[in-house]
């Protein structure tokens, strides 16, 4: 019987890394997709790469899309500065870039209706994060009531297309712990948003990271320039 496939986002984070495990444990023929919007931390790309290839997925699409020429956001534009971490930050950071899972998930939709995909699955969190409103249980909802209309396939053809968020109501540190369980590669993963060869270790995404770690009591395997929780 041939098995049900799955579209995962996969940034090359953490996050996406911990959802492409969760999918890949439910049995799924699984198809990555990942983004060069000339991000400054495209090292990003380069853990996905790895992380698809453990995971042996059908295939892996990276997709060119440049937000840099559309701007507004520090992870795409230099001038720019990527601010210091804060783990209780809730406003909306300068690192928000201007509806990019809007964007991301368009593509993804696209992508799992010429595959005949069931689910699209994607790493985000409305627990700890960074204000983002394109990782709020409202958004995906919204964007599911629209992708239902939005295809041949769910609209014509009657298919639906899941978008899964098992990492919605997570903690980091639930996030760590269920990755470690489900055996994720975290060794791969890339989270600083200022993109160097070593994690900042004090940029948001850097500290909610480490948070996460050290609530959980798992060893975080990738280096950092200085571990500040």
């Amino acid at each position: 019987m041939e098995k049900e496939k799955a579209v995962v986002l996969l940034s090359g984070g953490l996050d996406s890394c911990t959802c492409m495990a969760v999918a890949k444990s439910k049995g799924y023929d699984v198809y990555s997709i990942s983004f060069n919007y000339h991000q400054r931390h495209s090292i990003e790309l380069e853990g996905a790469k790895k992380i698809a290839a453990y995971y042996g997925v059908k295939k892996h699409l990276i997709i060119e899309t440049n937000m840099e020429a559309i701007g507004g956001s520090a992870l795409t534009d230099e001038k720019i500065e990527v601010p210091e971490g804060d783990v209780n930050r809730h406003s909306v950071p300068p690192t928000y870039v201007p509806a990019r899972n809007l964007i991301f998930l368009s593509y993804a939709m696209g992508y799992a209706e010429v595959l005949g995909a069931t689910h699209v699955y994607i790493g985000v969190n409305s627990v700890d994060y960074s204000g983002y409103p394109d990782c709020r249980p409202e958004f995906i909802q919204k964007f599911q009531a629209l992708a239902n209309y939005a295809t041949t396939a769910t609209a014509v053809e009657g298919r639906k297309i899941t978008i899964e968020t098992p990492l919605q109501d997570l903690s980091k540190k639930d996030i760590v712990l269920l990755g470690t369980k489900l055996g994720a590669p975290f060794q791969f993963t890339h989270s600083c948003y200022k993109g160097g060869e070593k994690a900042c270790g004090i940029c948001d995404s850097c500290k909610l990271r480490l948070r996460g770690f050290a609530e959980a009591g798992v060893e975080d395997p990738i280096d950092y320039e200085t571990r500040e929780i």
